[in-house]
């Protein structure tokens, strides 16, 4: 039995492929319907207000529902993802939210909606982290930020495709149709991604060294196309210890703190802001359908500020994008409020919601699950998702409070109070990891 694979090494030297193509397109397909099924909550929300099926707390009851689940979601994906492998893990999840958004198809009262969407959140929770941290681990790391980037571009699509069907389809079928789309499309989505391999890196890492060898040597069978292959790197050495308590030593808490503070960051941007508003919108006067225009417009900057995210992260670097990004986010948050023009409007929201969505990318997809080693990854990541979940469980509740008596600038004013944070953690605690390879980066400290 070999005592080494040098799957990091091995996989980091391969140029990309069918393979990486086939690995991207299967996540990415689960992870554009985790998407989706978040932000349904925009336009689902918006009608059952409007039709009398919900009242303004019970949609906050809804919201904080989804994110009890996300974190409880959260936590489980990640010892499960480093106990029994990232593939079991990433199949169960899909498969737990997709039924529960069957189920939410059928809910008689808002009651039972809310209990189905808290199990739709453990399933969502859970897909989130696994599906990033599954691609980082196969993705070479000259390309790792463009192509975690990609990932998060089908998460974000969700939100457009989530605003366009339920500005068509809500009107001529209401707003149930939305969880049947979800749920239809994650078991499908189920089915063909029973093809994907184990993670290599969490075989070896574990001391399934056969394993692990075996599947490389599939991988680059596949990744050559008959080409002879550049050798890899020396293996880096493992350092002592990958155990749980590791998180909390001086190496790895500084990224704990940062990953921390970045996910709850990023949850309040999403879902005290851009979920609420079509809410926002009809509390404000605009019809219902206007409000989902209005919403649709300033959600096409979704995918483009991920897709930004994608293409600049391993140019500039992890941190100057985070700080860059966090700080237009801001410019364009402290100009929002004073906008009463029907046509400026959505587009100073547009121009907002670019750069916010450059973060999603960067801390969702990219960022994140680079910092912690192999061993601990989807702990980790898990962990820093809990807190992210965690703290959002009673933000639709402060948002409800802020609006209520402050109007949109009081939202605002917490966001950007929030982007401040964000930037003095990743200044004082990040560390860069743009082209740097896994097995470097568990062996750097700040």
């Amino acid at each position: 039995m070999k005592s080494s694979v040098n799957a990091g090494s091995r996989l980091d030297r391969l140029p990309i492929s069918s393979f990486h193509r086939r690995v991207m397109l299967l996540i990415g397909i689960g992870m554009f319907f985790d998407g989706f099924d978040i932000y349904i909550a925009a336009t689902v929300l918006g009608s059952t207000l409007h039709s009398g099926f919900s009242t303004f707390p019970e949609n906050a009851m809804f919201i904080s529902a989804t994110f009890v689940g996300m974190m409880i979601g959260s936590f489980m994906t990640g010892f499960l993802g480093d106990r029994f492998g990232r593939r079991f893990t990433y199949q169960f999840n899909l498969l737990l939210f997709g039924v529960a958004s069957l189920l939410a198809a059928f809910a008689p009262n808002m009651t039972l909606l809310i209990v189905f969407r808290l199990f739709m959140g453990i399933g969502l929770g859970a897909e989130n982290v696994v599906g990033y941290s599954t691609l980082t681990e196969f993705v070479p790391a000259r390309v790792r930020g463009k192509w975690q980037g990609i990932m998060a571009v089908f998460v974000v699509s969700g939100l457009p495709v989530a605003a366009l069907a339920g500005t068509f389809l809500i009107p001529l079928f209401g707003w149930r149709v939305m969880f049947i789309l979800g749920g239809v499309g994650g078991g499908v989505v189920w089915y063909l991604r029973k093809s994907l391999p184990e993670s290599p890196r969490w075989l070896e890492s574990v001391g399934r060294v056969d394993e692990a060898e075996a599947l490389m040597r599939q991988i680059e069978e596949e990744a050559s196309e008959g080409q002879p292959l550049p050798p890899p790197a020396p293996p880096v050495a493992s350092a002592p210890s990958r155990a749980l308590s590791s998180l909390w030593g001086p190496a790895l808490l500084p990224r704990m703190i940062v990953g921390s503070i970045a996910l709850i960051v990023i949850n309040t941007l999403l879902y005290g802001f851009i979920t609420w508003l079509p809410t926002f919108f009809v509390k404000q006067g605009l019809t219902i359908a206007t409000s989902f225009q209005y919403s649709m417009l300033m959600s096409v900057g979704a995918p483009i500020g991920s897709a930004i995210g994608a293409l600049t992260s391993d140019r500039w670097g992890r941190k100057p994008t985070i700080v860059l990004s966090s700080l237009m986010a801001i410019i364009f948050g402290f100009i929002y409020p004073f906008i009463n023009d029907p046509v400026l409007l959505p587009m100073v929201g547009f121009a907002l919601t670019i750069p916010i969505y450059v973060l999603v990318a960067l801390l969702f997809g990219i960022y994140i699950p680079e910092l912690f080693p192999t061993e601990v990854r989807l702990r980790a990541s898990g962990i820093c998702n809990t807190f992210g979940r965690g703290a959002t469980i009673g933000t639709p509740f402060l948002v409800v409070w802020l609006f209520t008596h402050f109007g949109i600038r009081g939202v605002l004013t917490l966001m950007i109070g929030l982007l401040i944070t964000l930037i003095v953690a990743v200044l004082r605690y990040g560390v860069e990891t743009g082209r740097r390879s896994l097995e470097q980066l568990a062996q750097t400290t700040i």
